[in-house]
């Protein structure tokens, strides 16, 4: 019997919600999955979908929520559904929602980018180059197991967060001339957590398609879906 899963996406269309999650339909369906796509949060107040449902796929950027939606997301984590996504579209997602925020323990706060001179107005213009650090944890973890840690050239999300992560792989903010900051500040890159029965996967690597297709952010997604879906794999 196959395995179901929901894919819910919209929000800013910069981070190119239905090229980017059409590049994971095909992973899930070969391993078993039938995929159900929304292009609105609408389907979380049903109550009798989401139970049915063994992994959400999520990629809505900012955007609203009506409470009885987010409420019922949260519930049907809480009994087991698996939650997944990356960047802006679950780290960026229902600003006004304070549930959700809780729920999800991790919030973008900032994306610091060039230099004041070489602003152009482009998304470019927050593009840095940083690095993605495994932790002791993420060393030993199904997810990122056997991945070294990586550069990339894009969004490096400055995360506001809490301690009940299970944190996978961090980056460091440096500290340039022109930054306020007066200390590098280190931020959640890939966490993990667990809601009641439930199990969240957050990759803030994944501005656009190009960047979902480096090997080591792929790879990481991929084994982040199969191991927040219901049955997935133990830590």
């Amino acid at each position: 019997m196959s395995r179901k899963a929901l894919v819910v996406r919209g929000g800013w269309e910069g981070h190119q919600p239905v090229e980017a999650t059409e590049l994971f339909l095909p992973f899930l369906r070969e391993n078993g999955f039938e995929v159900r796509v929304e292009e609105s949060t609408a389907v979380y107040a049903d109550a009798d979908e989401l139970a049915a449902t063994d992994l959400i796929m999520q990629l809505v950027t900012m955007s609203t929520i009506q409470r009885e939606e987010v409420d019922g997301l949260i519930a049907a984590v809480a009994n087991g559904t698996g939650m997944a996504g990356w960047h802006g579209g679950i780290a960026d997602s229902f600003r006004d929602s304070d549930r959700y925020l809780h729920f999800m323990g991790g919030q973008f706060a900032s994306h610091p980018g060039r230099h004041p001179s070489r602003l152009r107005g482009e998304q470019e213009d927050n593009y840095r180059p940083h690095r993605i650090e495994l932790t002791d944890l993420g060393r030993e973890h199904p997810i990122t197991e056997g991945i070294e840690d990586f550069e990339l050239t894009t969004e490096q999300y400055w995360v506001l967060h809490d301690d009940y992560l299970d944190v996978l792989a961090t980056t460091t903010q440096a500290v340039r001339e022109w930054d306020p900051w007066q200390r590098p500040v280190t931020s959640p890159a890939i966490w993990t957590r667990q809601w009641g029965k439930g199990r969240i996967f957050v990759s803030t690597p994944g501005h656009r398609v190009e960047i979902l297709e480096h090997p080591a952010v792929r790879t990481i997604i991929e084994r982040g879906l199969l191991w927040a879906a219901r049955g997935g794999a133990a830590s």
